[in-house]
Protein backbone atom coordinates (compact mmCIF):
# COMPACT_ATOMS: atom_id res chain seq x y z
CA UNK A 1 0.00 0.00 0.00
CA UNK A 2 1.68 3.29 -0.76
CA UNK A 3 1.07 6.92 -2.03
CA UNK A 4 -2.98 8.30 -1.68
CA UNK A 5 -4.17 4.16 -0.97
CA UNK A 6 -1.85 4.98 2.25
CA UNK A 7 -3.04 8.25 3.32
CA UNK A 8 -6.73 6.91 2.95
CA UNK A 9 -6.57 4.55 4.85
CA UNK A 10 -7.49 5.59 8.31
CA UNK A 11 -5.83 2.84 10.03
CA UNK A 12 -2.71 3.07 8.90
CA UNK A 13 -3.04 6.88 7.86
CA UNK A 14 -0.14 9.33 10.05
CA UNK A 15 -0.87 12.46 8.11
CA UNK A 16 2.03 15.35 8.13
CA UNK A 17 3.31 12.85 10.74
CA UNK A 18 5.18 10.35 8.49
CA UNK A 19 8.90 10.90 8.47
CA UNK A 20 11.26 11.50 5.67
CA UNK A 21 12.76 7.85 5.48
CA UNK A 22 8.51 6.56 5.16
CA UNK A 23 7.59 9.05 3.00
CA UNK A 24 10.19 8.34 0.48
CA UNK A 25 10.04 4.62 1.43
CA UNK A 26 6.00 4.78 0.71
CA UNK A 27 5.80 7.50 -2.17
CA UNK A 28 4.49 9.85 -0.29
CA UNK A 29 7.18 12.54 -1.31
CA UNK A 30 5.15 15.53 -2.35
CA UNK A 31 2.18 14.45 -1.25
CA UNK A 32 2.26 16.39 1.98
CA UNK A 33 3.45 19.57 3.67
CA UNK A 34 7.15 19.28 4.00
CA UNK A 35 7.19 19.74 8.10
CA UNK A 36 6.92 16.58 9.87
CA UNK A 37 4.89 16.81 12.91
CA UNK A 38 4.55 14.43 16.03
CA UNK A 39 1.91 13.33 17.39
CA UNK A 40 1.50 15.80 20.48
CA UNK A 41 1.33 18.71 17.77
CA UNK A 42 -1.27 17.24 15.41
CA UNK A 43 -3.45 16.91 18.52
CA UNK A 44 -2.88 20.25 19.56
CA UNK A 45 -3.68 21.26 16.04
CA UNK A 46 -6.90 19.90 15.85
CA UNK A 47 -7.76 20.42 19.60
CA UNK A 48 -7.93 24.15 18.64
CA UNK A 49 -9.95 23.87 15.54
CA UNK A 50 -12.28 21.98 17.36
CA UNK A 51 -12.72 24.68 19.62
CA UNK A 52 -13.86 27.18 17.34
CA UNK A 53 -17.22 25.29 16.30
CA UNK A 54 -19.95 26.91 17.06
CA UNK A 55 -22.03 23.70 18.38
CA UNK A 56 -21.63 20.64 19.70
CA UNK A 57 -23.12 18.86 16.26
CA UNK A 58 -20.73 21.02 14.16
CA UNK A 59 -17.53 19.47 16.64
CA UNK A 60 -18.93 15.88 16.54
CA UNK A 61 -19.21 16.52 12.57
CA UNK A 62 -15.26 17.84 12.89
CA UNK A 63 -14.40 14.95 15.33
CA UNK A 64 -15.60 12.02 12.41
CA UNK A 65 -13.36 13.67 9.83
CA UNK A 66 -10.92 13.20 11.82
CA UNK A 67 -11.80 9.20 12.89
CA UNK A 68 -12.51 9.15 9.21
CA UNK A 69 -8.78 10.20 8.26
CA UNK A 70 -6.67 8.75 10.78
CA UNK A 71 -7.66 6.43 13.85
CA UNK A 72 -4.76 6.84 16.02
CA UNK A 73 -4.85 10.97 15.70
CA UNK A 74 -8.52 10.41 16.88
CA UNK A 75 -8.13 8.20 20.04
CA UNK A 76 -4.98 10.23 21.02
CA UNK A 77 -6.89 13.08 20.82
CA UNK A 78 -9.84 11.50 22.34
CA UNK A 79 -8.04 9.94 25.44
CA UNK A 80 -6.72 13.61 26.25
CA UNK A 81 -10.30 15.29 26.45
CA UNK A 82 -12.34 11.60 27.21
CA UNK A 83 -15.06 13.22 29.74
CA UNK A 84 -15.54 16.23 27.22
CA UNK A 85 -15.84 14.55 23.70
CA UNK A 86 -17.69 11.57 25.05
CA UNK A 87 -21.06 13.52 25.04
CA UNK A 88 -20.05 15.04 22.20
CA UNK A 89 -19.12 11.36 19.83
CA UNK A 90 -21.60 9.50 21.58
CA UNK A 91 -24.91 10.31 23.78
CA UNK A 92 -26.26 12.69 23.95
CA UNK A 93 -25.25 14.26 20.71
CA UNK A 94 -25.16 11.25 18.46
CA UNK A 95 -29.15 11.29 18.66
CA UNK A 96 -29.09 14.03 16.13
CA UNK A 97 -26.43 12.69 14.13
CA UNK A 98 -28.52 9.59 13.70
CA UNK A 99 -31.53 11.28 12.67
CA UNK A 100 -29.80 13.47 10.13
CA UNK A 101 -27.44 10.45 8.86
CA UNK A 102 -29.50 9.86 5.63
CA UNK A 103 -29.16 13.74 4.54
CA UNK A 104 -25.66 14.27 5.83
CA UNK A 105 -24.45 10.88 4.81
CA UNK A 106 -20.47 11.14 3.52
CA UNK A 107 -18.66 8.29 4.93
CA UNK A 108 -19.58 4.42 5.25
CA UNK A 109 -16.96 4.72 8.44
CA UNK A 110 -16.12 0.85 7.59
CA UNK A 111 -19.13 0.17 8.88
CA UNK A 112 -21.00 -3.33 7.12
CA UNK A 113 -24.64 -2.81 6.20
CA UNK A 114 -26.66 -5.81 5.94
CA UNK A 115 -29.67 -5.87 4.23
CA UNK A 116 -32.61 -8.26 5.42
CA UNK A 117 -33.80 -8.56 1.59
CA UNK A 118 -30.48 -10.67 0.99
CA UNK A 119 -29.51 -13.23 3.28
CA UNK A 120 -27.06 -14.50 0.98
CA UNK A 121 -25.26 -11.35 0.82
CA UNK A 122 -24.06 -11.61 4.80
CA UNK A 123 -20.87 -13.66 4.22
CA UNK A 124 -19.62 -11.24 1.09
CA UNK A 125 -20.88 -7.97 3.46
CA UNK A 126 -18.70 -9.36 6.41
CA UNK A 127 -15.61 -10.00 4.25
CA UNK A 128 -15.70 -6.54 2.13
CA UNK A 129 -15.97 -4.78 5.49
CA UNK A 130 -13.64 -6.75 7.41
CA UNK A 131 -11.09 -6.90 4.69
CA UNK A 132 -8.18 -8.13 6.28
CA UNK A 133 -8.47 -7.00 9.62
CA UNK A 134 -8.79 -10.30 12.61
CA UNK A 135 -12.38 -8.90 13.46
CA UNK A 136 -12.31 -9.37 17.53
CA UNK A 137 -15.36 -7.20 18.07
CA UNK A 138 -18.59 -6.64 16.68
CA UNK A 139 -21.49 -3.99 17.66
CA UNK A 140 -24.59 -4.87 15.56
CA UNK A 141 -28.30 -2.68 15.79
CA UNK A 142 -31.14 -3.18 13.88
CA UNK A 143 -31.67 0.52 15.18
CA UNK A 144 -35.61 -0.45 16.27
CA UNK A 145 -34.94 1.45 19.89
CA UNK A 146 -31.86 3.72 19.07
CA UNK A 147 -31.24 5.46 22.76
CA UNK A 148 -34.60 7.41 23.28
CA UNK A 149 -35.17 8.16 20.30
CA UNK A 150 -37.02 5.24 18.44
CA UNK A 151 -36.95 3.20 15.29
CA UNK A 152 -34.73 5.26 12.89
CA UNK A 153 -33.68 2.37 10.57
CA UNK A 154 -30.48 2.04 8.39
CA UNK A 155 -29.85 5.39 10.41
CA UNK A 156 -28.95 3.60 13.36
CA UNK A 157 -25.69 2.85 12.05
CA UNK A 158 -23.88 5.77 13.61
CA UNK A 159 -25.03 4.11 17.21
CA UNK A 160 -22.81 0.85 16.70
CA UNK A 161 -19.73 3.42 15.26
CA UNK A 162 -20.18 5.31 18.25
CA UNK A 163 -20.17 2.43 20.84
CA UNK A 164 -17.07 1.01 19.28
CA UNK A 165 -15.49 4.77 19.36
CA UNK A 166 -15.98 4.04 23.31
CA UNK A 167 -14.84 0.70 23.52
CA UNK A 168 -11.53 2.09 21.88
CA UNK A 169 -11.19 4.90 24.16
CA UNK A 170 -11.87 3.67 27.52
CA UNK A 171 -10.84 0.47 26.90
CA UNK A 172 -8.14 0.17 24.60
CA UNK A 173 -9.77 -1.76 22.46
CA UNK A 174 -7.51 -1.52 18.78
CA UNK A 175 -9.70 -0.13 16.45
CA UNK A 176 -8.23 -2.51 13.20
CA UNK A 177 -9.92 -5.23 15.50
CA UNK A 178 -13.51 -4.10 15.66
CA UNK A 179 -16.77 -3.91 13.50
CA UNK A 180 -19.79 -1.93 13.19
CA UNK A 181 -22.71 -3.13 11.73
CA UNK A 182 -26.64 -2.16 11.36
CA UNK A 183 -29.06 -4.87 10.25
CA UNK A 184 -31.73 -3.17 7.94
CA UNK A 185 -34.66 -4.85 8.37
CA UNK A 186 -37.08 -1.53 7.20
CA UNK A 187 -38.34 0.69 9.60
CA UNK A 188 -42.00 1.79 10.86
CA UNK A 189 -40.89 5.24 11.09
CA UNK A 190 -43.20 6.89 8.65
CA UNK A 191 -41.18 10.32 8.25
CA UNK A 192 -38.08 7.90 7.27
CA UNK A 193 -40.22 5.80 4.66
CA UNK A 194 -41.48 9.16 3.18
CA UNK A 195 -38.43 10.86 2.93
CA UNK A 196 -36.60 10.68 -0.84
CA UNK A 197 -33.21 10.91 0.81
CA UNK A 198 -33.69 8.16 3.21
CA UNK A 199 -30.71 5.58 2.19
CA UNK A 200 -32.28 2.25 3.99
CA UNK A 201 -35.29 -0.17 3.17
CA UNK A 202 -38.32 1.75 2.38
CA UNK A 203 -40.52 -0.96 3.89
CA UNK A 204 -42.31 -1.69 6.97
CA UNK A 205 -40.04 -3.64 9.43
CA UNK A 206 -39.49 -7.40 8.93
CA UNK A 207 -40.49 -9.99 11.77
CA UNK A 208 -41.17 -13.22 12.83
CA UNK A 209 -39.62 -16.45 11.41
CA UNK A 210 -37.82 -14.82 8.43
CA UNK A 211 -35.85 -11.96 10.68
CA UNK A 212 -34.67 -14.57 12.85
CA UNK A 213 -33.33 -16.80 10.70
CA UNK A 214 -31.18 -13.47 9.20
CA UNK A 215 -30.49 -13.13 12.72
CA UNK A 216 -29.01 -17.21 12.89
CA UNK A 217 -27.49 -16.83 9.50
CA UNK A 218 -25.26 -13.64 10.47
CA UNK A 219 -24.34 -15.54 13.58
CA UNK A 220 -23.27 -18.67 12.32
CA UNK A 221 -21.28 -16.81 9.44
CA UNK A 222 -19.67 -13.97 11.90
CA UNK A 223 -18.76 -16.94 14.21
CA UNK A 224 -17.30 -18.53 11.62
CA UNK A 225 -15.38 -16.14 9.81
CA UNK A 226 -14.28 -14.63 13.09
CA UNK A 227 -13.55 -17.17 15.81
CA UNK A 228 -12.47 -15.25 18.57
CA UNK A 229 -15.13 -13.31 18.37
CA UNK A 230 -17.23 -10.97 20.98
CA UNK A 231 -20.61 -10.33 19.91
CA UNK A 232 -22.79 -7.26 21.07
CA UNK A 233 -25.97 -6.37 20.73
CA UNK A 234 -27.03 -2.68 20.54
CA UNK A 235 -30.51 -1.55 20.86
CA UNK A 236 -32.87 -3.97 19.43
CA UNK A 237 -36.55 -3.26 19.97
CA UNK A 238 -38.32 -4.97 22.64
CA UNK A 239 -40.30 -7.45 21.02
CA UNK A 240 -36.54 -8.69 20.28
CA UNK A 241 -33.85 -7.65 22.17
CA UNK A 242 -34.39 -10.69 24.85
CA UNK A 243 -35.16 -13.20 22.87
CA UNK A 244 -31.98 -12.65 20.61
CA UNK A 245 -30.25 -12.65 23.95
CA UNK A 246 -31.67 -15.84 25.67
CA UNK A 247 -30.77 -17.76 22.52
CA UNK A 248 -26.89 -16.90 22.12
CA UNK A 249 -26.00 -16.09 25.23
CA UNK A 250 -25.01 -19.51 26.46
CA UNK A 251 -23.52 -20.62 23.23
CA UNK A 252 -21.45 -17.81 22.07
CA UNK A 253 -19.14 -15.02 23.62
CA UNK A 254 -21.83 -11.93 23.65
CA UNK A 255 -23.75 -8.81 25.34
CA UNK A 256 -26.50 -6.63 25.35
CA UNK A 257 -25.92 -3.78 26.30
CA UNK A 258 -29.11 -2.48 27.03
CA UNK A 259 -30.36 -5.34 29.04
CA UNK A 260 -27.34 -6.55 30.96
CA UNK A 261 -25.00 -3.27 30.52
CA UNK A 262 -27.12 -0.76 32.07
CA UNK A 263 -27.96 -3.25 34.92
CA UNK A 264 -24.61 -4.09 35.42
CA UNK A 265 -23.57 0.04 36.05
CA UNK A 266 -27.05 0.50 37.82
CA UNK A 267 -26.21 -2.56 40.33
CA UNK A 268 -22.84 -0.55 40.93
CA UNK A 269 -24.64 3.12 41.89
CA UNK A 270 -27.13 0.97 44.14
CA UNK A 271 -23.79 -0.95 45.57
CA UNK A 272 -22.53 2.60 46.28
CA UNK A 273 -25.64 3.90 47.84
CA UNK A 274 -25.51 1.04 50.60
CA UNK A 275 -21.86 1.05 51.14
CA UNK A 276 -22.99 5.04 52.17
CA UNK A 277 -26.16 3.44 54.38
CA UNK A 278 -24.82 0.16 55.53
CA UNK A 279 -28.20 -1.59 54.53
CA UNK A 280 -28.44 -4.69 52.94
CA UNK A 281 -29.68 -5.40 49.12
CA UNK A 282 -32.02 -8.01 50.08
CA UNK A 283 -34.07 -5.85 52.55
CA UNK A 284 -34.72 -2.71 49.02
CA UNK A 285 -37.90 -2.68 47.60
CA UNK A 286 -37.71 -2.18 43.33
CA UNK A 287 -39.43 0.01 41.71
CA UNK A 288 -38.87 -0.22 38.02
CA UNK A 289 -40.50 2.73 35.63
CA UNK A 290 -40.25 1.50 32.41
CA UNK A 291 -40.58 -2.09 31.48
CA UNK A 292 -38.77 -2.03 28.53
CA UNK A 293 -35.17 -4.07 27.23
CA UNK A 294 -33.41 -1.95 29.55
CA UNK A 295 -35.91 -1.68 32.38
CA UNK A 296 -36.03 -4.95 32.23
CA UNK A 297 -33.21 -5.81 31.69
CA UNK A 298 -31.99 -4.31 35.32
CA UNK A 299 -34.61 -5.14 37.16
CA UNK A 300 -33.44 -8.67 35.92
CA UNK A 301 -29.99 -7.96 36.59
CA UNK A 302 -30.45 -6.83 40.87
CA UNK A 303 -32.94 -9.64 41.40
CA UNK A 304 -29.51 -12.02 39.93
CA UNK A 305 -27.77 -10.34 42.82
CA UNK A 306 -30.35 -10.65 45.29
CA UNK A 307 -30.63 -14.51 45.06
CA UNK A 308 -26.92 -14.60 45.02
CA UNK A 309 -26.89 -12.62 47.98
CA UNK A 310 -29.38 -15.91 49.71
CA UNK A 311 -33.00 -14.90 48.78
CA UNK A 312 -34.69 -17.73 46.32
CA UNK A 313 -36.19 -16.33 43.39
CA UNK A 314 -39.53 -16.44 44.85
CA UNK A 315 -38.98 -14.25 47.72
CA UNK A 316 -36.38 -12.07 45.40
CA UNK A 317 -39.23 -11.30 43.44
CA UNK A 318 -41.93 -9.95 45.83
CA UNK A 319 -39.25 -7.18 46.43
CA UNK A 320 -39.42 -5.62 42.93
CA UNK A 321 -42.51 -3.63 41.15
CA UNK A 322 -42.71 -3.06 37.31
CA UNK A 323 -44.46 0.11 35.62
CA UNK A 324 -44.65 0.36 32.40
CA UNK A 325 -47.25 2.73 29.51
CA UNK A 326 -50.03 0.46 31.60
CA UNK A 327 -49.33 1.25 34.52
CA UNK A 328 -48.24 -1.24 37.57
CA UNK A 329 -47.96 -4.75 35.61
CA UNK A 330 -50.55 -7.33 36.26
CA UNK A 331 -50.37 -10.76 35.30
CA UNK A 332 -53.52 -10.65 33.42
CA UNK A 333 -52.16 -7.74 30.98
CA UNK A 334 -52.03 -9.93 27.43
CA UNK A 335 -49.51 -7.44 26.39
CA UNK A 336 -46.85 -8.74 28.69
CA UNK A 337 -43.44 -9.23 26.98
CA UNK A 338 -41.22 -12.39 28.25
CA UNK A 339 -38.83 -10.02 30.26
CA UNK A 340 -41.75 -8.52 31.98
CA UNK A 341 -43.31 -11.29 32.87
CA UNK A 342 -41.75 -12.49 35.77
CA UNK A 343 -42.14 -8.81 37.67
CA UNK A 344 -45.97 -9.19 37.16
CA UNK A 345 -48.49 -9.14 40.18
CA UNK A 346 -51.66 -10.52 40.62
CA UNK A 347 -54.40 -8.01 40.85
CA UNK A 348 -56.52 -9.46 43.42
CA UNK A 349 -53.85 -8.49 45.85
CA UNK A 350 -54.24 -4.81 45.13
CA UNK A 351 -57.44 -3.10 46.87
CA UNK A 352 -56.80 -0.31 44.83
CA UNK A 353 -55.06 -1.79 41.26
CA UNK A 354 -57.29 0.46 39.42
CA UNK A 355 -55.26 3.71 40.54
CA UNK A 356 -51.92 2.04 40.00
CA UNK A 357 -51.56 3.53 36.36
CA UNK A 358 -50.39 6.37 38.07
CA UNK A 359 -46.30 6.85 39.78
CA UNK A 360 -47.01 8.83 42.59
CA UNK A 361 -50.07 5.80 43.45
CA UNK A 362 -47.43 3.18 42.92
CA UNK A 363 -45.13 4.83 45.51
CA UNK A 364 -47.19 4.85 48.03
CA UNK A 365 -48.93 1.65 47.81
CA UNK A 366 -45.84 -0.75 47.07
CA UNK A 367 -43.38 1.63 49.15
CA UNK A 368 -40.03 1.18 47.20
CA UNK A 369 -37.10 2.40 48.26
CA UNK A 370 -35.48 2.39 44.94
CA UNK A 371 -36.81 4.20 41.89
CA UNK A 372 -34.90 3.31 38.43
CA UNK A 373 -36.90 5.42 35.80
CA UNK A 374 -36.02 3.85 31.89
CA UNK A 375 -39.35 5.13 30.70
CA UNK A 376 -38.05 8.30 28.38
CA UNK A 377 -41.08 9.85 30.03
CA UNK A 378 -39.90 13.50 30.38
CA UNK A 379 -41.01 14.91 34.05
CA UNK A 380 -42.68 11.51 35.37
CA UNK A 381 -40.22 11.65 38.51
CA UNK A 382 -42.63 15.01 40.23
CA UNK A 383 -42.24 16.26 43.67
CA UNK A 384 -44.64 14.78 45.03
CA UNK A 385 -42.85 10.91 43.29
CA UNK A 386 -39.72 12.45 45.45
CA UNK A 387 -41.10 12.96 48.77
CA UNK A 388 -43.36 9.96 48.72
CA UNK A 389 -40.00 8.21 48.10
CA UNK A 390 -38.63 9.96 51.15
CA UNK A 391 -41.72 8.29 53.28
CA UNK A 392 -40.44 5.04 52.42
CA UNK A 393 -36.76 5.42 53.74
CA UNK A 394 -34.55 8.08 54.87
CA UNK A 395 -32.28 7.77 51.97
CA UNK A 396 -33.88 6.41 48.88
CA UNK A 397 -32.17 6.14 45.50
CA UNK A 398 -33.86 7.90 42.95
CA UNK A 399 -31.74 7.15 39.20
CA UNK A 400 -33.45 8.84 36.48
CA UNK A 401 -31.69 7.35 33.74
CA UNK A 402 -33.66 7.68 30.63
CA UNK A 403 -32.01 9.23 27.75
CA UNK A 404 -31.11 11.83 25.50
CA UNK A 405 -31.19 14.72 28.28
CA UNK A 406 -34.94 15.89 27.16
CA UNK A 407 -36.34 12.56 28.15
CA UNK A 408 -34.86 12.62 31.78
CA UNK A 409 -37.37 11.81 33.81
CA UNK A 410 -36.26 14.45 36.57
CA UNK A 411 -33.15 16.63 36.90
CA UNK A 412 -30.16 15.61 39.53
CA UNK A 413 -31.61 19.52 40.73
CA UNK A 414 -34.90 18.41 41.22
CA UNK A 415 -34.33 15.39 42.84
CA UNK A 416 -31.95 16.61 45.32
CA UNK A 417 -33.72 19.77 46.09
CA UNK A 418 -37.43 17.58 46.54
CA UNK A 419 -35.55 14.72 48.62
CA UNK A 420 -34.16 17.75 50.85
CA UNK A 421 -30.48 16.38 50.03
CA UNK A 422 -31.73 12.86 51.18
CA UNK A 423 -31.69 10.75 47.77
CA UNK A 424 -29.31 8.93 46.21
CA UNK A 425 -28.92 10.27 42.34
CA UNK A 426 -27.48 9.18 39.14
CA UNK A 427 -28.91 10.18 35.78
CA UNK A 428 -28.26 8.23 32.48
CA UNK A 429 -26.68 11.61 31.30
CA UNK A 430 -24.00 13.81 32.26
CA UNK A 431 -24.94 16.28 34.99
CA UNK A 432 -23.84 19.10 36.75
CA UNK A 433 -22.63 19.16 40.61
CA UNK A 434 -25.81 20.42 42.65
CA UNK A 435 -24.88 22.80 45.57
CA UNK A 436 -27.66 22.44 48.06
CA UNK A 437 -27.49 23.96 51.41
CA UNK A 438 -23.59 24.23 51.59
CA UNK A 439 -23.08 20.50 50.39
CA UNK A 440 -21.71 19.62 47.10
CA UNK A 441 -23.40 17.25 45.83
CA UNK A 442 -21.52 15.06 42.91
CA UNK A 443 -23.85 13.70 40.52
CA UNK A 444 -22.93 10.04 39.12
CA UNK A 445 -23.35 9.18 35.48
CA UNK A 446 -25.76 5.91 35.06
CA UNK A 447 -23.01 5.54 32.22
CA UNK A 448 -22.87 1.82 30.54
CA UNK A 449 -19.27 3.25 29.41
CA UNK A 450 -18.19 2.72 33.29
CA UNK A 451 -18.41 -1.23 32.33
CA UNK A 452 -18.73 -2.26 28.98
CA UNK A 453 -15.38 -1.12 27.62
CA UNK A 454 -14.28 -2.79 30.62
CA UNK A 455 -16.41 -5.83 30.29
CA UNK A 456 -15.40 -6.47 26.37
CA UNK A 457 -11.41 -5.82 27.15
CA UNK A 458 -11.43 -8.95 28.94
CA UNK A 459 -13.10 -11.23 27.65
CA UNK A 460 -11.03 -10.30 24.65
CA UNK A 461 -7.93 -10.57 26.85
CA UNK A 462 -9.17 -14.19 28.65
CA UNK A 463 -10.75 -15.54 25.34
CA UNK A 464 -13.88 -16.20 27.71
CA UNK A 465 -16.37 -18.55 25.95
CA UNK A 466 -19.43 -16.99 27.42
CA UNK A 467 -20.11 -14.20 29.31
CA UNK A 468 -21.34 -14.99 32.50
CA UNK A 469 -23.98 -14.16 35.66
CA UNK A 470 -20.97 -14.69 37.65
CA UNK A 471 -18.79 -12.65 35.55
CA UNK A 472 -21.34 -9.51 34.85
CA UNK A 473 -21.46 -9.84 38.64
CA UNK A 474 -17.85 -9.69 39.08
CA UNK A 475 -18.08 -6.08 36.82
CA UNK A 476 -20.46 -4.15 39.00
CA UNK A 477 -18.70 -5.41 42.17
CA UNK A 478 -15.32 -3.74 40.90
CA UNK A 479 -17.06 -0.49 40.31
CA UNK A 480 -16.21 -0.15 43.96
CA UNK A 481 -13.91 1.49 45.35
CA UNK A 482 -12.95 4.89 43.72
CA UNK A 483 -15.71 6.73 45.49
CA UNK A 484 -15.22 7.68 49.30
CA UNK A 485 -18.22 6.71 50.99
CA UNK A 486 -16.91 9.25 53.85
CA UNK A 487 -17.49 12.39 51.60
CA UNK A 488 -20.50 14.50 51.99
CA UNK A 489 -22.49 14.53 48.81
CA UNK A 490 -20.37 11.86 47.13
CA UNK A 491 -21.54 10.13 43.69
CA UNK A 492 -22.63 6.35 44.10
CA UNK A 493 -20.79 5.70 40.84
CA UNK A 494 -17.10 6.56 40.12
CA UNK A 495 -17.47 9.83 38.13
CA UNK A 496 -16.23 9.10 34.26
CA UNK A 497 -12.90 11.29 34.12
CA UNK A 498 -11.65 7.72 35.41
CA UNK A 499 -13.01 5.64 33.15
CA UNK A 500 -9.51 4.44 31.68
CA UNK A 501 -8.75 3.35 34.87
CA UNK A 502 -12.18 1.92 35.85
CA UNK A 503 -12.24 -0.37 32.17
CA UNK A 504 -9.20 -2.11 33.37
CA UNK A 505 -10.60 -2.61 37.01
CA UNK A 506 -13.62 -4.32 35.14
CA UNK A 507 -11.25 -5.92 32.68
CA UNK A 508 -9.28 -7.67 34.90
CA UNK A 509 -12.38 -8.81 37.21
CA UNK A 510 -14.36 -10.44 34.31
CA UNK A 511 -10.97 -12.09 33.01
CA UNK A 512 -10.09 -13.75 36.30
CA UNK A 513 -13.94 -14.79 36.90
CA UNK A 514 -13.49 -16.52 33.23
CA UNK A 515 -10.64 -18.66 34.52
CA UNK A 516 -11.99 -19.43 37.66
CA UNK A 517 -14.84 -20.69 35.81
CA UNK A 518 -12.96 -22.66 33.48
CA UNK A 519 -14.13 -20.55 30.44
CA UNK A 520 -10.71 -18.53 29.79
CA UNK A 521 -9.21 -20.10 26.67
CA UNK A 522 -6.03 -17.26 26.23
CA UNK A 523 -2.45 -19.15 26.16
CA UNK A 524 -1.48 -16.71 29.30
CA UNK A 525 -2.83 -17.78 32.48
CA UNK A 526 -1.97 -14.56 34.27
CA UNK A 527 -5.29 -12.49 33.53
CA UNK A 528 -3.67 -9.17 34.92
CA UNK A 529 -0.98 -9.53 31.89
CA UNK A 530 -3.42 -10.67 29.57
CA UNK A 531 -5.33 -7.36 29.63
CA UNK A 532 -1.68 -5.34 29.95
CA UNK A 533 -0.72 -7.43 26.74
CA UNK A 534 -4.06 -6.41 24.41
CA UNK A 535 -4.74 -3.19 25.42
CA UNK A 536 -3.82 -0.93 22.09
CA UNK A 537 -2.49 3.03 22.48
CA UNK A 538 -2.71 5.57 20.18
CA UNK A 539 0.95 5.58 19.22
CA UNK A 540 2.58 5.92 15.75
Amino acid sequence: MRAHELLNNPFLNKGTAFTMEERKELGLVGLLPPYIQTIEEQAEQTYQQYLKKPSDIEKRHFLMEIFNTNRTLFYYLFNQHIVEFNPIVYDPVIAETIENYSHLFVDPQYAAYLDINHPENIEATLKNAAGDRNIRLIVVTDAEGILGIGDWGTQGVDISVGKLMVYTAAAGIDPATVLPIVIDAGTNRKELLADPMYLGNRHERVYGESYYDFIDNFVETAEEMFPKLYLHWEDFGRSTASNILNKYKNVIPTFNDDIQGTGIVVLGGIFGALDITGEKLTDQVYLCYGGGSAGAGIAARVHAEMVSEGLSEEEAYKHFFMMDKQGLLFDDMEDLTSAQKPFAKKREDFANAAELTDLANVVKTVKPTILVGTSTNAGAFTQEVVEAMCDNTERPVIFPISNPTKKLEATAEQVITWSDGKAFVATGVPSNNVNYKGIDFQIGQANNALIYPGLGLGMLASEAALLTDEMIGAAAHSLGGLVNPDEAGAPVLPPFEQVTEMSIKVAEAVAKKAQEQGLAKAEEKDMEKAVRNIKWYPKY
